[in-house]
C-alpha cells in the first residue's frame, strides 16, 4: 500500500478558489489528507466545509487553528460540524500560534501557552466526547454540545518545544511538527514517547505528521529559489519564534547565517553555508529529486507528510507538483 501523503498551502495563500480547487484535485489525484493553516485571512472551517461537500474521499484538517483565536466551545462545535459535513473525514489541528498573531489580530495577551493549549485541548475533547466543559469558569455551570457525541473524532497538536511535544504525546492523536529538522525526528519520536509514558503503557505512540514546505519545478535551480524563499521568510519575517527553535536544535550558525544574508525585507538568500536548512527543513527539487527528499522524511519516521505547498503558484505548477508527488 502506498504511504500516505497530505497537501496543504502556505498561509499567504489567499484565493478561496485556489485552495477549494486543490482539494478537489488531491481528492481526485489519490492524496491521504488536506490541511489548512488559518492565520490572518479566510476563515478555513469554513472553507473545509466547502471542500467537503466537493470531495469524496480525501481526509480535511486544520492544519493549524490557533488555541487562541476561538474558545474551547467554538473550537468543539466546528469540529463536530465539519466532522458530519465530511462524513467523519474530519481531523482538527490545534497550536499555540504565534504572540504577533495572537495579540496583533486576535487582541489577546499571549500568556503561558504551553498551559492555554493544555487546557483548550482537554476541553474540546471533553466536549466532542458529549461530556460537560471541565475546568469552567469560576459561577457558571458547565454545559455540554447539544449534539450527539463524537469521542473519536482526531485531535493533533502541534508545535516545537519539548514539553509541546510531550503534551501531544499524552493527550493527541497525532503530532504536526513545522520546520523540525528532518535529522531531529528521532528526538521527537522520544519525546512522545515520553509524554505517552505519562498516561500508561497502553497508551499508543502518536504519529508524526510533519508540514514541509514544498517546491516541485521542472528545473532544480527554480525549484531551490523556492524553497530557499521558505526558509528565509521564516527565520527573517515571522518573529523569533522560529530562529530560535531551529537553533535550539542545533542549527544556530546556520540560522545566524540566513538572518544575515537577508538583510532587507523580501530577500530570500540561503547562503553556502546554511545549505543544510533546505535539506532539513523542506522537500524541493526536480520531480525526482523531490520523490527523493519526501521519502528520506518518510524513512524517518514522518507518518503522513504534509506537503505545503507556495502561495501564488499557477493551476499549472499546483497540478506539477501533485502529479510528482502523489
Amino acid at each position: 500500500m502506498k504511504a500516505p501523503v497530505a497537501v496543504s498551502l502556505m498561509p499567504l495563500e489567499n484565493r478561496r478558489e485556489a485552495i477549494v480547487r486543490l482539494a478537489t484535485e488531491a481528492d481526485r489525484r489519490g492524496y491521504a489528507a488536506l490541511f489548512l493553516p488559518e492565520t490572518w485571512a479566510h476563515d478555513v472551517t469554513v472553507l473545509l466545509a466547502e471542500a467537503a461537500v466537493r470531495t469524496e474521499r480525501i481526509g480535511l484538517g486544520t492544519g493549524i487553528l490557533s488555541v487562541w483565536g476561538r474558545s474551547p466551545g467554538t473550537l468543539a462545535m466546528a469540529a463536530a460540524t465539519l466532522h458530519d459535513v465530511s462524513g467523519g473525514r474530519f481531523t482538527l489541528g490545534l497550536g499555540a500560534s504565534t504572540a504577533q498573531l495572537v495579540e496583533g489580530l486576535h487582541d489577546t495577551p499571549f500568556r503561558d501557552p504551553f498551559d492555554r493549549m493544555r487546557r483548550t485541548i482537554v476541553q474540546v475533547r471533553a466536549l466532542l466526547a458529549g461530556e460537560r466543559l471541565p475546568l469552567g469558569a469560576a459561577g457558571g455551570r458547565p454545559l455540554r454540545l447539544n449534539l450527539p457525541p463524537h469521542s473519536g473524532l482526531p485531535i493533533h497538536l502541534a508545535g516545537l518545544a519539548p514539553e509541546t511535544i510531550r503534551l501531544a504525546g499524552e493527550v493527541a492523536d497525532g503530532w504536526i511538527p513545522f520546520l523540525y529538522p528532518r535529522s531531529r525526528l528521532a528526538e521527537g519520536r522520544a519525546l512522545l514517547r515520553e509524554g505517552t509514558a505519562r498516561v500508561g503503557p497502553t497508551r499508543a505512540l502518536p504519529p508524526i505528521v510533519p508540514s514541509l514546505p514544498t517546491v516541485v519545478a521542472a528545473d532544480a535551480d527554480e525549484a531551490r529559489k523556492g524553497a530557499a524563499w521558505f526558509v528565509a521568510f521564516y527565520l527573517t519575517s515571522m518573529g523569533p519564534f522560529y530562529p530560535r527553535a531551529i537553533s535550539r536544535l542545533g542549527f544556530a550558525k546556520e540560522v545566524q547565517a540566513v538572518i544575515a544574508a537577508n538583510p532587507t525585507r523580501g530577500s530570500a538568500v540561503v547562503p553556502p553555508d546554511a545549505e543544510v536548512l533546505l535539506d532539513e527543513l523542506t522537500v524541493y527539487g526536480t520531480p525526482d529529486q523531490a520523490r527523493a527528499h519526501l521519502a528520506r522524511w518518510q524513512e524517518a519516521g514522518a507518518a503522513m507528510p504534509i506537503l505545503l505547498l507556495p502561495a501564488n503558484q499557477t493551476s499549472a505548477q499546483i497540478d506539477f507538483a501533485l502529479e510528482a508527488l502523489c
